[in-house]
């Protein structure tokens, strides 16, 4: 059955369709479906990313009218997407490996469809069960990562636990559902994880550009070797965007913020031009704080980077580049 938000009211992303996740008559035609994960139980410092998927659903000041034409693209993603809002899973606190099963199903039963899955969270230990779904699509081992993030987020444990937002991309790859080579991290920074983690990380020849790679080369040329690397002997790539990427100044409301990111106008474009270049087999964006934010400005970018992905994704299908996921065997998916 559909569960509405589980921490406010029961609002779909812009006005968008609300539809039950058991009844596939009613988004039987959607090609992409808005998931809320409000989940913030892996969170090793400051808490209230439960709220996110709520906050990057209504925060707008337009219509909540399931309409948004891009002016940079030419396409209204939420109409020819055919966009619906399945609600919130039921995430209950302090059953993490609950909660995250019933995330991985409620994923895997929509991306099995053909329809893009797009996660609100919650904290970033969600990436687990939405890059394993997907992998149950297409193939484990078959799913490339781009990882938007300050923290690099491979720690061996958490505290104690192998489960929070400091760990799944370690658990990722050690499961097999992604390969350590096809997992690319954009715009770490600061002062984690500690060498003997950096030395995992090389030893599964992850690719990480840091902040100082980026500025030194640029986003686009990072973005060149990014997408390339991605789309080489993988069927899609999954895009996890944590919104702690971005400086602070213009996205404070998150858990663990750290100086010196990305600006958000290089975020929505790097968003935009994976989304169109892709193939994109899925989404989430993590780390909305609202308790943390000032003036819904975090909130604002969460639900800019979900219509800027969403828009890369309608006009690809415009161009007849494909949709959002397909099958394994398609040979679009191969002339990449």
């Amino acid at each position: 059955m559909r569960i509405g938000n589980l921490y406010g009211p029961d609002a779909t992303f812009l006005g968008v369709p609300a539809a039950d996740p058991d009844d596939r008559a009613t988004w039987r035609d959607a090609r992409a479906a808005i998931i809320g994960a409000p989940f913030d139980g892996g969170t090793s410092h400051r808490s209230g990313c439960r709220f996110g998927p709520q906050a990057i659903r209504i925060t707008d000041y337009l219509p909540h009218d399931g309409s948004r034409p891009s002016l940079a693209l030419g396409v209204d993603p939420l109409i020819e997407l055919g966009v619906v809002d399945l609600g919130d899973v039921e995430m209950p606190s302090g059953e993490t490996e609950k909660s995250l099963a019933r995330l991985e199903d409620r994923v895997a039963a929509v991306a099995a469809a053909g329809v893009l899955p797009v996660v609100l969270g919650g904290d970033h230990t969600i990436a687990l069960p939405d890059v394993t779904a997907l992998a149950r699509h297409v193939g484990w081992g078959r799913v490339s990562v781009i990882h938007f993030d300050a923290h690099a987020d491979t720690g061996d444990s958490q505290m104690g636990s192998l489960y929070g937002h400091g760990t799944p991309m370690r658990r990722l790859i050690e499961s097999g559902a992604c390969r350590g080579d096809r997992f690319i991290q954009i715009g770490l920074r600061g002062y984690w994880p500690e060498p003997e983690t950096l030395d995992w990380m090389a030893d599964q020849q992850m690719r990480s550009f840091e902040m100082g790679e980026i500025v030194a080369r640029g986003l686009d040329a990072v973005l060149d070797e990014a997408l390339e690397l991605a789309r080489t002997d993988c069927e899609a790539i999954f895009l996890s965007v944590d919104v702690d990427v971005v400086d602070p100044g213009s996205a404070p409301g998150t858990g663990t913020p750290e100086p010196g990111g990305l600006s958000s106008r290089q975020l929505l474009d790097a968003v935009r031009r994976i989304a169109m270049e892709g193939p994109l087999g899925g989404l989430d964006v993590v780390e909305v704080s609202p308790p943390y934010d000032h003036a819904e400005i975090t909130a604002y970018l969460g639900n800019r980077v979900v219509l800027e992905a969403l828009g890369g994704v309608a006009w690809a299908a415009a161009q007849g580049r494909g949709a959002a996921v397909r099958d394994p065997g398609d040979p679009l998916l191969k002339d990449r």
